[in-house]
């Protein structure tokens, strides 16, 4: 079973995880100082605020899938989209690691497909992708995308 993902940067961490903490009736299932995780089974999803975003709002939307074979296949998906796919094997973000596929939709919108294997103990490792980004997760932008496809070809 698959389960849809959100990542918002926010201001005001502590301020936020009372607010969705209280909407979601729940605490979080992780909480860092700069990093909050609802898991929610109802609705089912991977709800995440941060901190590290250049801007207060919507960072990125994604799914989160259950073994190697459902990332797989969303990926073949994505790129049958004809939009550039960023593809990360064993990277750390957000306090995780994870196989990941990356895109953005016709509007700009990163969305992340992705199969968590295990948690970090830091935030992430990738710094090229983070400093480039505007993303409070390890969002590539648009640009990064291209570019990071670029090398992997060459």
């Amino acid at each position: 079973m698959k389960r849809f993902h959100v990542h918002v940067a926010v201001s005001d961490l502590e301020q936020s995880i009372q607010f969705y903490s209280t909407f979601f009736n729940a605490q979080p299932t992780v909480k860092k100082e700069d990093y909050a995780k609802w898991m929610l089974d109802d609705p089912r999803i991977n709800f995440a605020i941060s901190t590290r975003g250049r801007e207060p709002g919507l960072d990125h939307l994604g799914i989160q899938v259950e073994d190697a074979e459902d990332l797989k296949e969303i990926s073949l998906r994505l790129k049958a989209a004809q939009q550039p796919v960023l593809e990360q094997e064993q990277t750390t973000c957000c306090y995780a690691k994870a196989d990941k596929a990356w895109v953005h939709d016709p509007q700009g919108i990163a969305w992340e497909s992705f199969y968590t294997t295990g948690s970090a103990t830091t935030y992430g490792e990738d710094a090229e992708l983070q400093n480039q980004s505007k993303s409070a997760c390890c969002a590539p932008d648009v640009e990064s995308v291209s570019v990071q496809i670029g090398k992997k070809c060459s």
